[in-house]
């Protein structure tokens, strides 16, 4: 084939890819309109207020807005760093979100291989509600439960606990309790709706592996160790990855609602702090600062976990 005839080939490729969208949209276009709202969610919602970082940046005025605001270079991130407080944020903000992860992943993993394991339809589906139905009580409604449940006074621990001759204990009010309130509680809340999407992933799972094991004798946690786990893979290294970059993103509503001065040097973490110092003390560009910061925190752990993750398991977001 000459030179020629490849020059006249080249203007084809893009043509051919044009007809091919077309017929794409033609044929598919109801699920293209159906991606387009989410599609504009996130470009409205998450990407157009990226370019709002660039506050980090400036001395904020009202009066000029964002743009029209004098550039201070890194002098809120030198601010951040010189702070006090920022020793005692970051370490909260880990303490509470390695917790988290390392009690409440492993749970739901090892709920949905206990129901996985049930043979009574009926028991099975009450149990997945029962486990289920928390997840959809309000932050705010969990925390009311959660205070009346422990209250010095009348809550029904300490009303037990003194029916049984201990003495009343504040538990919200004891910064080395306050971690493990937040993460179990959390936990009891989120198992639920979590071992849905491993039970989905044990639906998917080769029956004749089952026979097969059955076959050559193995027991019940043979089975769960050599044909459920292996299917559970994919689906918990994807999770895990999406938790790990999530690890700076601690749940703001209910930590801020759980605070007290009391907990204080316990519960104070990045996101309350941003709340407290950019809305209540109108300090948008420190606040902003603090912000970016922590997002590329979650960044930077997201793109090594996700290495390491593809690295180790052939399995990665990207």
């Amino acid at each position: 084939m000459t030179s020629e005839s490849k020059s006249v080939e080249k203007p084809s490729k893009p043509f051919a890819l044009k007809r091919a969208l077309s017929r794409s949209w033609r044929r598919h276009w109801q699920l293209y309109l159906l991606i387009l709202p989410p599609i504009a969610y996130f470009i409205i919602f998450k990407y157009v207020p990226m370019v709002n970082a660039v506050l980090a940046f400036k001395d904020y005025n009202v009066i000029k807005g964002i743009w029209g605001s004098p550039w201070a270079g890194t002098k809120y991130f030198e601010l951040l760093f010189k702070n006090p407080a920022f020793v005692m944020l970051i370490k909260n903000t880990l303490y509470i979100s390695f917790y988290s992860l390392i009690v409440g992943f492993p749970i739901p993993i090892l709920l949905a291989l206990a129901l996985n394991e049930i043979k009574n339809i009926r028991f099975k589906k009450t149990v997945q509600m029962v486990t289920y139905a928390p997840y959809f009580i309000s932050t705010v409604v969990m925390v009311s439960i959660i205070m009346l449940f422990l209250s010095p006074r009348l809550g029904i621990v300490n009303t037990i606990a003194g029916a049984l001759g201990f003495e009343a204990v504040n538990f919200l009010g004891e910064p080395g309790l306050f971690r493990s309130i937040y993460v179990f509680s959390d936990v009891w809340q989120g198992m639920g709706y979590s071992a849905v999407i491993y039970l989905a992933a044990l639906a998917g799972v080769d029956p004749s592996l089952y026979e097969a094991a059955k076959v050559d004798g193995a027991n019940r946690i043979q089975k769960i160790i050599n044909v459920d786990l292996p299917g559970l893979l994919p689906a918990a290294v994807i999770i895990l990855i999406l938790s790990v970059g999530n690890i700076m993103a601690v749940g703001f509503e209910k930590i801020y609602l759980l605070q007290n001065p009391l907990n204080l040097s316990a519960s104070e973490i990045i996101s309350t702090y941003v709340y407290k110092i950019g809305l209540l003390n109108a300090n948008y560009s420190f606040a902003t600062a603090v912000g970016l910061f922590n997002s590329v925190i979650n960044l930077i752990l997201l793109l090594i976990v996700n290495a390491v993750a593809k690295r180790l398991s052939n399995t990665s977001l990207w």
